[in-house]
């Protein structure tokens, strides 16, 4: 299997603190990685690495399938990047800015700079200095310069910042369509689990600077469990003849109405049917599943889903 990046026990320290830990980070060439964590839980600083801006303490990075190295930097000719805060040449346009990124990848291409700006919403605005765009817009342009010289790569930090909803979901799009039709890679950091949740091939939680879960989405979403949820009135006592005359064991007490049986092997009308005899207020019983959302929540502590 064909990796873009692997990292083996990546660490970085600022004056004895670890600010990541330990990482083992596997992203497979083709696929769309989603890098969820709290603001301040270690993702740009790993973005720095993978990028070289930054230095790791500890540890090895193999991208492209060559180790980096203290003086690698040819390999960031197939990367494109925004990571942290948007900076741009203010007194030059929109698209003098992208002219010069351009100029400076070695990538000469008029059309590729008029594409990109039409991908992110800008190309009505391409003669208009970056001082005076809004931090959506900026955003914006800051994606079409990591885009523009069709990096086999993509690394973007917190994409869809600053972006109302209609801009976000036309990033998706983009993001879909940039892996679909020119193969690219993307790296893509958020603290917003219902965004990487709709789009995310792979996933990487990371807490506290080390990366508690890597899976597919696929194996995640398996993962969550069919439950039948009971509002009751008298939820001790459903509790008690759930155990007594059921023989259920595999329920949860989420609070002083609700009970969540996770119990796979008696109907729901049994359920129903024996409450309603053991005269036992049924508020609602239906069948759930565990979302996307509360699950990662377990995991640490994200926003919620943006719809």
């Amino acid at each position: 299997m064909d990796y873009i990046v692997q990292t083996r026990s990546l660490t970085k320290t600022y004056q004895g603190l670890a600010v990541v830990s330990d990482v083992n980070m596997n992203i497979r060439k083709g696929e769309i990685y989603g890098f969820l964590g709290s603001n301040g839980a270690g993702k740009s600083t790993i973005m720095k690495m993978l990028t070289n801006m930054i230095k790791p303490s500890h540890g090895d990075i193999m991208i492209f399938g060559e180790l980096l190295k203290h003086d690698s930097y040819d390999y960031l000719k197939k990367v494109g990047s925004m990571i942290e805060y948007p900076i741009f040449f203010e007194k030059m346009t929109a698209r003098e800015n992208l002219e010069l990124q351009c100029d400076y990848m070695g990538y000469h291409s008029k059309q590729a700079i008029r594409d990109a700006l039409e991908r992110v919403g800008l190309g009505n605005v391409e003669d208009k200095l970056p001082k005076d765009f809004s931090l959506g817009m900026r955003q914006r342009l800051c994606i079409a310069r990591a885009i523009v010289t069709k990096p086999e790569f993509l690394i973007l930090d917190e994409p869809i910042n600053g972006l109302d909803p209609a801009g976000i979901k036309e990033m998706r799009k983009l993001f879909k369509m940039l892996n679909g039709e020119y193969g690219m890679t993307l790296l893509l950091s958020s603290h917003i689990i219902g965004e990487i949740e709709q789009i995310a091939d792979t996933i990487g939680v990371i807490k506290g600077g080390k990366l508690i879960e890597e899976a597919s989405m696929d194996s995640i979403r398996a993962r969550n469990a069919e439950y039948i949820e009971l509002v009751t009135s008298n939820q001790r006592k459903a509790a008690m003849v759930l155990h007594d005359k059921l023989g259920i064991e595999n329920f949860k007490v989420v609070d002083d109405q609700t009970i969540r049986i996770y119990a796979t092997d008696v109907p729901q009308s049994s359920i129903s049917k024996t409450l309603i005899l053991e005269d036992i207020n049924i508020e609602s019983i239906d069948k759930k599943r565990t979302t996307l959302e509360e699950y990662f929540v377990k995991k640490v502590e994200l926003d919620q889903i943006v719809q």
